[in-house]
């Protein structure tokens, strides 16, 4: 019997829905249960033929338990070395060169110098920085956010040079970004399962937490759809996320991929509202099945994008 397991945290309506419709499809050799860890012992592992991760991106513990599954063969949703390897600064820098349009951003050093280090571990940096350039490049109104990171921690929208060194000054050793302000007539959030479905909602980050998925988008033209679809696969082929959410702001028409790094994306009944909430389980447990029967023992099943695999092929052609 090959086992799909999902690995959570505080989650209290995705993980028990996303475990009750697998079983409730009944596919051969096929179950889905909690990840329950009672050990991890190196190179051992691989009970799981796939294993959901939801949480890991908080408790390091379990994204070594995951590196290590993988080892024995688990299909991890999502890649957890991709996981630990990419950042939203990467991220804007890779969409720009597959043609996804992105806000201008630059990527700032610590204004604290970090945890067991001095201004002699920082003596390749110009000090100062030319903040001019930095400043002509971007542009203001502007946001300040951590390159890494997400759930709206820590981000800042700053008005003008006073107003970011002000901002600036208080983000003690977190490595930020400066980002250009997109003004938007409207905003998505869209899930993408399996590198190949895409579910666009209208989404309005200005609201409440609870309010955001309540919105009205002014318009949806085929060619807009089209246009947010093909950005979404675009950018999800490249990183090889399983299971990932894109926010697109339209400005001019033209979708802006604004956050695209978010491998563990809100799936809460009472946040992405019910319509939303049925399409990402089913969509979802329709992967995982996929996947249990696409495994194999004692070979790498992860999930690589493009980016990575491209490299290969040019350092190991055949």
């Amino acid at each position: 019997m090959k086992k799909i397991g999902i690995l959570f945290g505080q989650e209290n309506t995705y993980p028990q829905a996303f475990v009750e419709r697998v079983n409730a499809k009944r596919p051969k050799g096929i179950t889905a249960e909690f990840v329950r860890i009672d050990k991890v012992l190196q190179a051992r592992g691989g009970e799981y033929a796939v294993i959901v991760d939801r949480i890991s991106q908080d408790v390091p513990f379990y994204r070594a338990y995951l590196k290590n599954a993988a080892f024995g063969g688990t299909a991890v949703i999502n890649n957890p070395f991709w996981w630990s390897a990419d950042d939203k600064f990467f991220n804007n820098a890779l969409a720009e060169t597959i043609g996804v349009a992105v806000p201008r951003s630059v990527l700032l050093p610590s204004n604290q110098h970090p945890p067991d280090t001095d201004s002699n571990s920082m003596r390749n940096m110009a000090y100062p920085l030319d903040w001019e350039a930095i400043f002509d490049y971007v542009g203001f109104p502007a946001y300040l956010k951590p390159f890494a990171g997400g759930g709206w921690k820590n981000v800042f929208r700053v008005a003008d040079p006073e107003d970011f060194y002000r901002v600036y000054n208080q983000t003690g050793d977190l490595v930020m970004m400066l980002q250009e302000e997109i003004v938007f007539s409207d905003y998505f959030r869209c899930y993408c399962v399996d590198r190949r479905d895409v579910h666009i909602m209208p989404y309005e980050p200005r609201n409440p937490s609870h309010l955001r998925y309540v919105a009205t988008p002014s318009a949806e033209s085929a060619d807009l759809m089209e246009a947010m679809e093909a950005a979404v696969l675009k950018l999800n082929l490249a990183l090889g996320y399983d299971f990932n959410t894109v926010e697109l702001a339209i400005r001019d028409g033209v979708p802006y991929a604004i956050d695209f790094c978010n491998p563990a994306p809100d799936a809460d009944y009472h946040s992405v509202q019910p319509d939303n909430f049925e399409w990402v389980v089913e969509a979802t447990a329709n992967m995982a099945i996929r996947r249990a029967k696409a495994h194999r023992e004692g070979v790498n099943n992860l999930t690589w994008g493009e980016f990575v695999t491209s490299f290969a092929k040019e350092a190991f052609p055949i």
